[in-house]
């Protein structure tokens, strides 16, 4: 359906009893000054009364407000007003998708929605944990982070943040690529799995919680690690596919690969797996960044960085930093909308940083080209990632994968 006004579509999906979450985002069709670069909004209630939580996102960090039903009008009006090109509301009933184009036509379609929304629940906690403290959880308990009373033991509560905060994201992730849907099962790869903790919470929390269809494949080169794995899926009933391969071997056509704490270049061959295999979504965590910490010399023109690299931690730190910008490129120059964000507080693991990726943009964009190679040329440096994505080619293009030595190279996710 097209039309030139999105209010009468968007404010009575939004304000109705009905309502359950909305997110804003993609190209402004009008000069409108906007200083975020996504807004989400979801129903709740607060002290019985029904709110709606305004959520605005910039490059660095997000603001919340929440406001009464009856008094939110003014907000989503000036929220409207901003013209985001791409709208998703979700109803207690039905799925609502509505573009903008350049010449401000908005297309509106609609479905039923594939999982019957729940009502939401109480604002009564601090956190958004999918496998809440306090409720009994059969996966957490055969994991050993929680009793068989529901409390998290001592020792694993930093796991237990980890495991909520990764379905969390995923969740989130899966929503905005419309992957949550699917006339068929959703197909996941997990590269250098390791203990898998992480493989059997997505397994559970997409299968058993949301209710989503979801086939997970976890792949690893210990052979060790991946028995264990198996032997805990078994002792589940979750019927994981796990394989003793290096990733680019694995059998597997995902539309979402995860890759978390993998070392050093296996990250790489992680991210290479999601864009060879045309997966819809990347989600990793890198863990160490040994490849690009032997390159990063004070020569040419980046001899201007020489009171930086000559200290041990502040090199090894720089190359981090480095490493995943230059990975964030590549994968914006082959067409996913990319950005860095924090995956756990440092207080649980220094580690903590994530890489989120969905397909969907334009291949190729000049800018992120240009801004590549000119970062690789100051540094002086051959990014292992490149070799398998090269920006000489088109995005996209299918070449050989580098044959992944099976050699313990990729660390055991802990």
């Amino acid at each position: 359906m097209f039309d030139t006004d999105p209010a009468p579509v968007i404010r009575p999906a939004v304000l109705s009893a009905d309502f359950r979450r909305a997110t804003f985002g993609g190209p402004r069709r009008n000069s409108a000054p906007c200083p975020w670069v996504k807004v989400a909004i979801r129903s709740i209630p607060l002290r019985g009364v029904p709110h709606l939580q305004f959520s605005y996102f910039d490059e660095r960090k997000n603001v919340t407000r929440n406001i009464p039903l009856t008094d939110a009008s003014p907000a989503l009006d000036e929220l409207i007003a901003w013209a985001f090109g791409n709208i998703h509301i979700t109803t207690a009933a039905e799925e609502i998708d509505l573009q903008i184009s350049k010449k401000g036509k908005v297309l509106v379609r609609t479905k039923p929605v594939a999982v019957p929304t729940e009502v939401p629940i109480a604002h009564n906690r601090t956190k958004d944990h999918p496998l809440p403290e306090g409720k009994a959880d059969r996966l957490l308990e055969v994991m050993g982070v929680m009793s068989a009373g529901g409390q998290v033991r001592a020792t694993m509560r930093a796991k237990f943040t980890q495991i909520n905060e990764f379905l969390r994201q995923l969740r989130h992730t899966l929503e905005t690529a419309e992957l949550l849907g699917l006339d068929r099962p959703l197909e996941i790869l997990d590269c250098g799995c390791g203990s898998s903790h992480l493989t059997l919470a997505a397994h559970h929390y997409l299968n058993e919680i949301l209710g989503v269809p979801a086939r997970l494949i976890g792949v690893d080169v210990n052979q060790e690690v991946i028995r264990k794995s198996a032997a805990k899926a078994g002792k589940l009933g979750a019927a994981i596919n796990f394989q003793v391969n290096p990733i680019a071997a694995a059998e597997a056509k995902p539309d979402v690969v995860l890759a978390l704490h993998a070392c050093d270049t296996a990250t790489d061959d992680a991210i290479a797996r999601a864009v060879l295999s045309g997966a819809k979504v990347l989600l990793c965590v890198p863990c160490c960044h040994h490849h690009l910490n032997t390159q990063l010399k004070a020569n040419g023109p980046a001899e201007v960085l020489r009171p930086l690299l000559r200290h041990g931690l502040l090199l090894q730190r720089s190359a981090d930093l480095l490493t995943d910008a230059l990975r964030a490129l590549l994968l914006r120059i082959q067409g996913y909308k990319t950005d860095v964000v924090e995956f756990v507080g440092s207080e649980h693991t220094a580690r903590n940083l994530m890489i989120r990726a969905v397909k969907g943009e334009a291949p190729n964009d000049p800018r992120f080209v240009r801004e590549y190679r000119e970062l690789k040329s100051f540094l002086g440096v051959e990014p292992y990632l490149e070799a398998m994505i090269p920006v000489s080619r088109s995005a996209g293009e299918l070449i050989a994968p580098i044959a992944v030595e099976e050699s313990g190279a990729y660390p055991t996710e802990s």
